[in-house]
């Protein structure tokens, strides 16, 4: 059987009406941006600045230099340059705390990535870089808290899907203009491959700004342009400015559907080697972007994504990779639940149960590129249940998944994360997900088919994309006319207590020992950047109890 794209998932989804609350505080009105530095050499330093990861007492700190009219991006050309570097505890840079120098040149596409250590943690920097006396822009960093620290709160900006060529990036703008945020969690799709007329805005696939290179992204200068192009967007340099992000990647900064030997939008007659395509993704992800590779504290060219973040004794933030190891998706219910299959891999996945199950940290926040809570669209007959039960262990009640490019499609490593959840009696799993273009707030039921009865095992929230595709915009239909699709969603799968196919946005996670909090944020329209941006709902859950309720509104 074929396995779905994207595109086909979509295209079964929901929604509702868009709300009309007030801007949360923090929030600006609609055109006001936060200027990523002032007096900044603009040429040299085109793509602004950014920092990530940030551990209780080093933050990397990024940027690409243009030392020349010939360093374009993805051109392999130019000289050697040495980049100076400061931490500041000022805006003025008056109070440095760290400095340094960093060596770039075409071999790393111009950019420079410097892991700053010897910070105090817990505490809000200014960064910036220079060139032969030409300045960046400033950027903010912080440090997060000792690992022991009481901490009573964690604030997290939540992206995903920005595909732009469909819109302006608005949503980044909302983030910016708060000045209430720790830390940007983004979780996959920071960029896609697409040629220019390929999944553009709307049904029609119409473009509201081209992609360059005009081609699919398929060699390390497509992908260092296509990285350069996104991080030209004023509105992303200024979120990038002003907050660190903690970054993982899903299939389009590769390839639509990818797993670990091929891809669905791969064809390897005229694209060639898929390892050697994804290589290059890889190598051009660690260049433009501020995020250690390695797995660790350490700031390597490494490929392993998958690493662990703490904030005090109130999180651990671990980040997945659920791409690199995987298995091919497969439609075959016998496949679905085979454990021979994988979305982690083994490696992975047992760090991942250690993860879970490490006592440090009251909440267990997983970074998961893809929805990990069940979604079906309706129990199968009695017959054919018992037939597919016999063969595959599926429940009989399970139905038929909506999308097995998720963990639905991967039920046998569920199985051992929910196992493992029960078996431990671990509180506070949280899943913060993104990938699928609309907004969800989900009980993890432990036994879909005897939900409630068999009780949870955590709750997951997912973000809407910030630009991407969602229901109404593959239909043509206005927004609000997935609410049909929707309740036929829910009804089927009570464990869902909030479905949003038809908005576009970003979302915040504000967390503290007695709750953590999803707000929902949407745009007006995303071809405009200047559109509004109104809070649309909030879903929380409470301390140990593994279930989600309506909150009255926005974090404050």
């Amino acid at each position: 059987m074929t396995t779905p794209t994207r595109r086909t998932v979509l295209r079964t989804g929901a929604a509702g009406a868009l709300g009309t609350a007030a801007l949360a505080p923090g929030v600006l009105s609609p055109g006001a941006v936060a200027a990523p530095g002032a007096r900044a050499d603009r040429r040299t330093f085109a793509h602004g600045v950014a920092s990530g990861d940030p551990l209780p007492r080093r933050v990397v700190i990024w940027t690409r230099v243009t030392p020349t009219p010939a360093s374009t991006p993805g051109s392999g050309k130019g000289p050697q340059v040495t980049v100076r570097w400061e931490v500041a505890r000022d805006a003025a840079f008056t109070r440095v705390v760290r400095r340094g120098n960093a060596v770039t040149g075409p071999s790393r596409d111009h950019t420079v990535k410097v892991d700053v250590d010897g910070l105090d943690a817990d505490r809000w920097y200014h960064y910036r870089f220079v060139l032969d006396g030409r300045r960046s822009p400033v950027g903010r960093l912080r440090t997060a808290p000792r690992a022991r620290a009481a901490v009573r709160r964690l604030r997290l900006g939540v992206v995903s899907c920005a595909n732009w060529q469909a819109g302006m990036f608005a949503a980044y703008r909302g983030i910016a203009a708060r000045d209430d945020l720790d830390a940007v969690l983004c979780l996959g799709d920071y960029l896609y491959e697409y040629a220019p007329g390929e999944y553009g805005y709307g049904n029609g696939n119409v473009d509201v700004r081209p992609h360059d290179p005009a081609r699919e992204m398929v060699s390390l200068e497509d992908y260092r342009r296509r990285h350069a192009q996104y991080k030209t967007d004023p509105d992303l340099q200024a979120a990038h400015a002003r907050y660190p992000w903690i970054v993982t990647w899903d299939d389009h900064e590769t390839t639509n559907d990818a797993w670990r030997n091929g891809a669905e939008n791969h064809q390897p007659d005229t694209e060639g080697d898929f390892k050697a395509r994804r290589a290059r993704a890889h190598r051009a992800y660690d260049e433009w972007m501020p995020v250690r590779m390695d797995g660790t504290a350490r700031l390597g060219d490494g490929t392993r994504l998958y690493r662990r973040l703490t904030w005090g004794k109130l999180a651990e933030i671990s980040m997945l990779d659920l791409r690199t190891y995987r298995s091919e998706q497969s439609s075959d219910p016998q496949a679905i639940s085979d454990p021979a299959r994988t979305i982690t891999g083994k490696r992975q996945l047992a760090w991942l149960l250690d993860s879970l199950g490490r006592r440090a940290s009251q909440w267990k926040v997983v970074g998961n590129p893809v929805m990990i809570a069940p979604v079906t669209l309706g129990a199968l007959p009695t017959a054919k249940a018992q037939a597919v039960t016999e063969v595959t262990g599926l429940a009989p009640d399970e139905g038929v998944p909506i999308n097995v490019d998720q963990w639905d499609g991967y039920t046998a490593d569920r199985r051992q994360v929910f196992d493992h959840l029960r078996d431990l009696n671990i509180d506070d799993a949280l899943f913060v997900t993104g990938d699928i273009h609309s907004a969800w707030a989900a009980e993890l039921p432990f036994e879909k088919g005897t939900y409630p009865l068999s009780g949870t095992v955590g709750v997951e929230f997912v973000c809407s994309s910030v630009t991407s595709n969602n229901l109404d915009d593959i239909t043509g239909g206005p927004e609000g006319s997935s609410a049909a699709v929707e309740a036929t969603i829910k009804g089927a799968n009570p464990h869902i207590k909030y479905l949003d196919f038809d908005r576009h946005g970003f979302s915040v996670l504000d967390i503290t020992p007695v709750r953590a909090q999803m707000d929902w944020f949407v745009l007006g329209d995303r071809r405009e950047a200047d559109t509004t941006i109104t809070h649309s709902a909030s879903w929380l859950t409470r301390a140990s109890s593994g279930t989600v309720e309506q909150a009255e509104g926005p974090a404050r």
